[in-house]
């Protein structure tokens, strides 16, 4: 790799890391390439990334960004995963750790705010935002159809009043 695509790498980086909210590193031993693929896969159904990198290029990428504090963690076979949404990456991170031992956490960020393995453990077992998005809005709505369901009673009980009346005319 010569300069130039390390400058590049650096500049893409560098951007990754002022557009993300949420910055998970990991380190993985023994992946296979199948394994590998299988958490890419799973994080872009979840609308993040995972990404090796070169540990002392990510370094550099971080100078400057609200990340800046995870330089420390970057030693050995890292990767980062990356997500916009608070939640996606740590909750794919999280599962796949569990169900494969060669990924571990080493710690992450959201924001400027640092999260060791265990924050981002919690962060995981949050709601993502578009959940949190739909309890509001059921929420909101529950007011209005309970509204319009007190208003629409009397006129109901008033028609059902009517109906046997009329039932009980034809009857006699």
């Amino acid at each position: 790799m010569d300069r130039s695509q390390k400058e590049e790498l650096v500049a893409g980086l560098h951007r990754v890391f002022d557009e993300t909210t949420l910055v998970v590193v990991t380190q993985q031993s023994g992946m296979t390439v199948t394994e590998a693929s299988a958490l890419r896969r799973q994080m872009r159904e979840a609308g993040a990334s995972y990404k090796v990198t070169k540990n002392r290029l990510t370094r550099l990428a971080l100078e400057g960004t609200q990340f800046e504090a995870l330089k420390d963690l970057f030693t050995g076979p890292t990767a980062i995963a990356v997500s916009e949404d608070p939640v996606a990456a740590a909750r794919v991170c999280v599962a796949f750790a569990k169900a494969n031992d060669k990924l571990t956490i080493v710690g992450g960020a959201m924001g400027s705010t640092m999260l060791d393995p265990n924050g981002i453990k919690a962060l995981a077992s949050l709601p993502s935002l578009d959940e949190l998005r739909g309890k509001l809005i059921g929420v909101l709505q529950a007011p209005a159809t309970k509204l319009a369901g007190v208003t629409q009673a009397p006129a109901a009980q008033l028609a059902r009043v009517f109906s046997a009346y009329g039932s009980q005319g034809e009857a006699a």
